[in-house]
């Protein structure tokens, strides 16, 4: 399983290392107020942006997550995603 680090660059902006069989990926993930409370009104924006990511890993190898992308474009590839969230929180 891989290991997933979420650090607050700004207040949404979020950096994250993805640490996966030995090598390591860094990404940039946008995440506002109204897309954390649309997703989960009750989480801390860190928590989603992790499950986010781990919803990703479960669909896609580390080396195709975009290196900069908002929490919204998520569903543009993967239509379950705002619904699927939750049993990533």
């Amino acid at each position: 399983m891989a290991e997933v680090d979420v650090q607050r660059l700004e207040s949404e902006r979020f950096g994250v290392t993805i640490v996966e069989a030995g090598s390591k990926s860094v990404h940039e993930v946008t995440a506002t107020k109204k897309q954390v409370d649309l997703l989960c009104s009750d989480c801390e924006p860190e928590q989603v942006v992790e499950a986010s990511i781990r919803f990703l890993l479960d669909r896609e190898p580390r080396e195709s997550i975009m290196n900069r992308f908002d929490l919204d474009v998520i569903a543009s590839f993967f239509p379950d995603y705002p619904t699927a969230i939750h049993d990533y929180l």
